[in-house]
């Protein structure tokens, strides 16, 4: 069992940036790959990226490519996403995500452990 625990998110700017933090604990996160997904009410999940156990596979999702740069430090035991260029329509509830075994990156049922969510508002 694994407990993720993101943070960073906020109230930005249209252009501005965040760096969205998960904090794994009771599992070392490099048993696990990783991933980012957002909520948007009255929509499904959406992928936003996912990195590999050691992180020499890296995913986007084309909407975030090229302003978003997913990254883990596993002696920290921490995911990381840097969010630049942040427009209104990243205004999501952002989730990271784990998963130990049988990995496809862009499914949300792929990731058996979620954390509870950061609220990311970009205003225009």
């Amino acid at each position: 069992q694994v407990q993720l625990v993101e943070s960073g998110g906020g109230l930005v700017q249209s252009g501005g940036s965040l760096r969205l933090s998960c904090q794994a604990s009771g599992r070392s996160l490099s048993d696990f790959a990783m991933a980012w997904f957002r909520l948007t009410p009255g929509k499904d999940y959406e992928f936003v990226s996912a990195i590999s156990w050691r992180g020499d596979s890296i995913h986007y999702a084309d909407s975030v490519k090229g302003r978003f740069t997913i990254s883990r430090d596993n002696a920290k035991n921490t995911l990381y996403l840097q969010m630049n260029s942040l427009k209104p329509e990243d205004t999501a509830a952002y989730y990271c995500a784990a998963e130990d075994s049988s990995w496809h990156f862009n499914l949300r049922v792929s990731y058996d452990y979620w954390g509870q969510g950061t609220q990311v508002t970009v205003s225009s």
